[in-house]
């Protein structure tokens, strides 16, 4: 789990959230995925972000009701008033032979942008930025 940022979320998929092959939806992923990568970038903008666009969304593998899902996010750009994040899900599960595996399930690319409580585009703090190295001292 090397370079995949910090865990940001962790969940377990219910049967509520299936769809009607019986897996879980994958909007309700989506919405994790999303859910993870506001808190990384409120690191950046503790004010609000929103969601610009999410990219590169790849579902590698279905997720199982009873799943342990993990989300790790990490920031790896920041702009003027956005935020790039790398967002990977985890799902933990237990195998045929009763061993706990885990299963890298989907990933994307979230674009957040800085905004103000009336919604704004708000520029990033450069202290900020210093802070978690998105600029030079």
């Amino acid at each position: 789990m090397k370079d995949m940022g910090e865990p940001k979320l962790k969940i377990v998929a219910m049967p509520k959230d299936t769809n009607s092959a019986g897996n879980i939806f994958g909007g309700w992923i989506l919405s994790q995925i999303d859910t993870a990568g506001v808190i990384a970038a409120r690191e950046l903008s503790p004010e609000r972000v929103v969601t610009i666009s999410m990219e590169q969304v790849v579902f590698k593998q279905p997720v199982f009701v009873g799943d342990i899902i993990s989300c790790y996010a990490k920031v790896v750009k920041v702009g003027t008033t956005s935020i790039r994040v790398e967002v990977e899900v985890i799902a933990q599960r237990v195998d045929e032979f009763g061993s706990t595996i885990c299963v890298n399930v989907t990933s994307a690319t979230v674009t957040y942008v800085s905004v103000d409580r009336r919604g704004n585009k708000k520029p990033i703090s450069e202290e900020l930025k210093r802070i978690h190295g998105f600029l030079n001292a």
